[in-house]
C-alpha cells in the first residue's frame, strides 16, 4: 500500500476537490500533489475558486441551524463514529500523510492517532457544553449565561500536520454545533479530504462540513473574510500570514483563534540527568522532522554540561536513517518541498558564518527529494540570526549559559512563546522556571505536551485562544446572557 491509488482503494473513494453541501465542484485549474521524497506528482486535485469558497458560506450557513438543534448527545455519536472509522483506517491514511507530506511512517502513525483523539474527545465534550445560572448580588434577578454556537467557521490548516489540524478545528466546532468551511494547505489536500469523506460516513450532515482546497488562499480568505455569514476564523500557520488575516478580521469584527509561529526553547539545568535530556531532545526536536511549532528549536544548555550534551546530542542525530517516509526503517524524511529545504540550508549556512560549528550534519543531501541531514550545531553565539528563527527542519543549534537568570532571559528573547521545554532533576526549580517562561505551555522533563484534552496555545506573538481541552470547544460557542427572575 505504496501508491495513492492503493491508499485510496483502503480507504475508499476520497474526492479530488472542493466538497460544498455533500456535491464536488469542478474548481479551476488544478492543485499538483509531489511526494517530497520522489518529487513526482501522485495526484491532482481540483483548483478550488473564491465563488465556490463563498458558495460555501450560504450552504454552511443553512445548514448551521439544523445541526446546532439536534441534540449535543446526537453530535457526540457521530464524532464518535468518526473516531471508529479513522482509527480502522489509520495505517492507509499514515501512508497517504507520508505521501503528500513526507514525514516518516512512525511520525504519520503518530499524527493519525493523535488527530482521531481530537474526534473521540470532543464526542464526550459534546455532551457537556453547560452554562451558569447566579443569583446577581443585588437580589434583583437571576442571572443565567447560556453557551451557543458561534455559527459558520472558517478553517485554515497548514501542510505540517494536515490530520491533526484538521480536526483539532473541527472536531470541537461539530462538538459545539457549528458548520464548518474547511481550506486545507495546497501541498497537503488529500489527507483532509479524505477526513471530510470520513466525516461524512460517520453521518454528518451535508454542508455542515464543506472543504475548499486552493492555491488562491489570499483571495479566498479575504472573500470569506469579508463575508457577513462568516463569524468565526481558526487558523494554524505562520506568525506572518496571522497577521494579515487579523487584520482582515477586524474589518468585520470576525472572531479569531491563531495558533501562529514557535521557537521553543529547550533548558537544560546544571543538574539535568543528560540521558533524558538527549532523549527528550531528540523527541522534542525531530517530531515531523523537526517542521512541528511545538519542535524544539534553541538548545540552551548549561556552560558545564554543554560540550557533553553537544557530542551525545550529535551522536544520536547522525544515527538516525534518512530517507523516503515509506520506508519502514527511515527516521528522518524529506522536508514538505525544495522552499523549505533551502530556507533551512539558509539558515544553517548564516549561523555558520556567526562561529558555530557544525557538529553533525549541517549539509543537503545530493539525491532526489527535498532533504535536509540531521544537524547538530555547537557554540552557537547568543545573538546568532538562527536562534531568533523558526527553523521548522532537523536542525539543533546548542547555546551555552552561566545560569538560570541569563537561560531564563535567552529563552523569553523571542516574539514567539508557544512551548518550552525544561530539564532538571529538581522538581521546585523546574516548577519555579516554568513559572517565569513567557509560553502558553511547558514541558518539565517531558518532550511531548500536545494532548487532546488540553489547551494547547501559546503568548505573545505565537497566537490567540487556545485549542485542544474544553477551552477548544468554548472558542467555537457565545456566551448569551439572560436576566430572568422567579
Amino acid at each position: 500500500m505504496n501508491s495513492f491509488d492503493e491508499i485510496q482503494g483502503a480507504l475508499g473513494p476520497i474526492p479530488l476537490g472542493p466538497v460544498v453541501g455533500g456535491k464536488p465542484l469542478d474548481g479551476d485549474g488544478v492543485i499538483q500533489v509531489v511526494d517530497p521524497a520522489t518529487e513526482e506528482v501522485i495526484a491532482e486535485v481540483a483548483d478550488g475558486t473564491v465563488a465556490e469558497a463563498t458558495s460555501a458560506v450560504g450552504v454552511a450557513r443553512q445548514a448551521q441551524d439544523a445541526w446546532a438543534a439536534i441534540s449535543p448527545r446526537s453530535r457526540s455519536e457521530i464524532l464518535r463514529r468518526a473516531f471508529d472509522l479513522m482509527t480502522e483506517r489509520s495505517e492507509a491514511l499514515a501512508r497517504l500523510i507520508v505521501l503528500e507530506n513526507g514525514k516518516a511512517l512512525p511520525d504519520a502513525r503518530g499524527e493519525v492517532a493523535y488527530a482521531a483523539e481530537f474526534f473521540r474527545w470532543y464526542a464526550e465534550e459534546a455532551v457537556r457544553l453547560g452554562g451558569v445560572v447566579e443569583h446577581a448580588p443585588a437580589g434583583t434577578n437571576r442571572i443565567m449565561v447560556l453557551r451557543q454556537p458561534i455559527g459558520v467557521s472558517l478553517l485554515i490548516t497548514p501542510w505540517n500536520f494536515p490530520a491533526a489540524m484538521a480536526t483539532r478545528k473541527i472536531g470541537p466546532a461539530l462538538a459545539a454545533g457549528c458548520s464548518v468551511i474547511l481550506k486545507p494547505a495546497s501541498e497537503t489536500p488529500l489527507t483532509a479530504l479524505a477526513i471530510v469523506a470520513i466525516l461524512a460516513e460517520a453521518g454528518v450532515p451535508d454542508g455542515v462540513v464543506n472543504i475548499v482546497p486552493s492555491t488562491r488562499s489570499n483571495d479566498l480568505s479575504s472573500a470569506l473574510l469579508d463575508h457577513p455569514l462568516v463569524r468565526k476564523v481558526s487558523f494554524t500557520g505562520s506568525t506572518e500570514v496571522g497577521r494579515v488575516l487579523l487584520e482582515h478580521a477586524s474589518r468585520t469584527v470576525v472572531s479569531a483563534a491563531m495558533e501562529l509561529g514557535g521557537n521553543a526553547p529547550f533548558l537544560v539545568l546544571p543538574d539535568a540527568d543528560l540521558n533524558e535530556a538527549v532523549a527528550g531532545a531528540m523527541v522534542a526536536k525531530l517530531r515531523n522532522g523537526g517542521s512541528a511549532c511545538t519542535a524544539a528549536n534553541r538548545f540552551i544548555v548549561h556552560a558545564s554540561l554543554a560540550d557533553e550534551f553537544t557530542q551525545r546530542f550529535a551522536e544520536a542525530m547522525r544515527g538516525l536513517p534518512v530517507g523516503p517516509g515509506l520506508d519502514e526503517a527511515t527516521k528522518v524524511g524529506p522536508l514538505v518541498n525544495a522552499k523549505t529545504r533551502d530556507k533551512v540550508a539558509d539558515l544553517v549556512q548564516s549561523a555558520l558564518d556567526a562561529g558555530a560549528t557544525p557538529v553533525a550534519g549541517a549539509s543537503a543531501p545530493d539525491r532526489v527529494g527535498y532533504y535536509y541531514t540531521p544537524t547538530v550545531l555547537g557554540g552557537v553565539p547568543q545573538d546568532a540570526h538562527i536562534l531568533s528563527q523558526e527553523i521548522f527542519g532537523p536542525v539543533a543549534p546548542v547555546v551555552a549559559y552561566d545560569d538560570i537568570d541569563e537561560a531564563v532571559a535567552l529563552a523569553n528573547n523571542t516574539e514567539f512563546g508557544l512551548v518550552s521545554y525544561v530539564y532538571t532533576r529538581d522538581l521546585r526549580t523546574g516548577l519555579r522556571v516554568a513559572e517565569r517562561l513567557d509560553s502558553g505551555m511547558v514541558g518539565l522533563n517531558r518532550a511531548v505536551v500536545s494532548d487532546p484534552a488540553a489547551p494547547f496555545g501559546g503568548t505573545k506573538q505565537s497566537g490567540l485562544g487556545r485549542e485542544g481541552g474544553h477551552e477548544g470547544m468554548l472558542e467555537f460557542t457565545e456566551s448569551k446572557y439572560v436576566a430572568v427572575e422567579w
